[in-house]
């Protein structure tokens, strides 16, 4: 049977998991609703859409702030009467 002669370092042991350890860099598509590149796999998240079907709402930024300022005027015109 097979016994190593010395215990191997934390060192060595590391570098030799690390030299097999490759990143691999993620696979973007083109949403093929909007164009934008996007992950495999996962709804758009500048339109939405997966599959070709609509999954989810998105609101845009204008949108969010024009509903802030609606809701602001709505409340100034509650206090007033």
């Amino acid at each position: 049977m097979a016994v190593p002669k010395q215990k191997r370092s934390k060192r060595r042991t590391g570098q030799q998991q690390a030299a097999n350890m490759k990143i691999t860099p993620q696979t973007l598509t083109k949403c093929s609703q909007c164009g934008e590149s996007k992950r495999q796999h996962v709804v758009c998240h500048v339109c939405g859409y997966y599959g070709g079907k609509k999954v989810l709402e998105i609101e845009s930024k204008l949108d969010k702030k024009l509903k802030k300022e609606q809701k602001a005027k709505a409340k100034e015109e509650k206090k007033e009467d």
